[in-house]
């Protein structure tokens, strides 16, 4: 995995200059005027995602903007890319406080708060429009309430952690007849686990630090991740063929310690919550711009792309049961929710 974030230097100047070109447009909220001093809180942030993420590059702005503007009170130390431990690990250290914020996605957090997971239900969401509907409002709100029965904050709107792809190396898929005892990496999360059984799969949870070694080693024989993920993790060096089935969607989520959170005085807990939330929707917009740009790029670097039939998926989900089994876990109000927005789903 070294390699991946040594040769993510050769790309990352363009990226970086173009958000941090940005980034320098917008005024700093200035919480208190004067030199900066010796910090009062030393927080860390963390995050499991690849070092070239858009997320990874707004959160440190994040966390530059938010010590600037306080005038050195806060001082937020970064630490991306898994420097701190794998997405399992550091669930457990932002509950115990060993790092005081995190960004997580949504699929992992379901491990410990599993009403998360009603965002990745297979096949719900169609677009975008669906998405942030559902999660700058009434589905978005349910998650958090819940998420915040494990012991931590949720310190902002959700971040975007995309539509994810079926990739593969031997053979395309393109109907659930191709996953037919098929070898798929999924994250530690029970309802990809269980949408990939259903489609006669073979789901082995794996942490993305360890992936793109269980595929270089065959393991397994593909993962399905946002192509800007498999773009940041250099997927595309073990895998030949990309399946454009959208089949879930997923958030990240920022979250904060809640004795660490609750130490801040309520100007620093503002400018907290307002620096993240710009994070966040930076981010959105970063990976709009992406999702432009990044199919032709790794077509360039060897990857087919296949047409999914996804309506054969989605029956194949229901036919198995997949839906039905999902709804009686979330139950009944909050399965209505999500079909507020997205439709029904059986």
């Amino acid at each position: 995995m070294s390699d991946m974030e040594n040769a993510a230097g050769a790309r990352k100047g363009l990226s970086r200059r173009t958000l941090l070109a940005g980034a320098a447009a917008i005024p700093l909220v200035a919480v208190r005027s004067g030199p900066v001093r010796a910090a009062e809180f030393e927080y860390k942030l963390a995050t499991g995602q690849s070092i070239d993420q858009p997320i990874n590059l707004r959160l440190g702005l994040a966390a530059k903007r938010i010590k600037e503007a306080s005038g050195g009170r806060l001082d937020i130390r970064f630490f991306p890319a898994g420097q701190l431990g794998s997405d399992t690990d550091l669930l457990t250290q932002i509950r115990s406080g060993g790092v005081d914020f995190l960004n997580i996605a949504g699929s992992v957090l379901s491990t410990v708060s599993p009403v998360a997971g009603i965002a990745n239900v297979g096949f719900a969401f169609s677009d975008y429009t669906q998405v942030w509907k559902a999660m700058d409002g009434a589905l978005g709100k349910l998650i958090a309430a819940q998420v915040e029965k494990t012991g931590v904050l949720v310190v902002a709107k959700p971040a975007d952690n995309t539509f994810r792809q079926v990739t593969s190396q031997s053979k395309p898929i393109k109907t659930p007849a191709d996953l037919k005892d098929y070898r798929i990496r999924v994250p530690v999360s029970p309802i990809f686990t269980s949408l990939f059984k259903s489609l006669g799969a073979n789901p082995t949870s794996i942490n993305f630090n360890e992936l793109y070694t269980a595929l270089q080693t065959k393991l397994v024989d593909g993962q399905e991740n946002g192509l800007v993920t498999i773009d940041a993790g250099k997927l595309y060096e073990v895998q030949s063929y990309v399946s454009e089935t959208n089949h879930i969607w997923d958030p990240f989520f920022i979250l904060g310690n809640r004795r660490s959170f609750a130490a801040l005085p309520d100007d620093l807990k503002a400018l907290v919550r307002t620096e993240f939330d710009r994070a966040a929707d930076e981010q959105r917009a970063d990976t709009v711009k992406l999702s432009v740009s990044l199919k032709d790029k790794l077509a360039t670097r060897g990857l087919k792309f296949e047409t999914a039939d996804k309506e054969a998926f989605r029956k194949a989900l229901s036919d198995s049961g997949f839906y039905k089994e999902w709804r009686g876990k979330f139950g009944e109000e909050n399965w209505a929710v999500l079909e507020g927005v997205v439709g029904a789903l059986s």
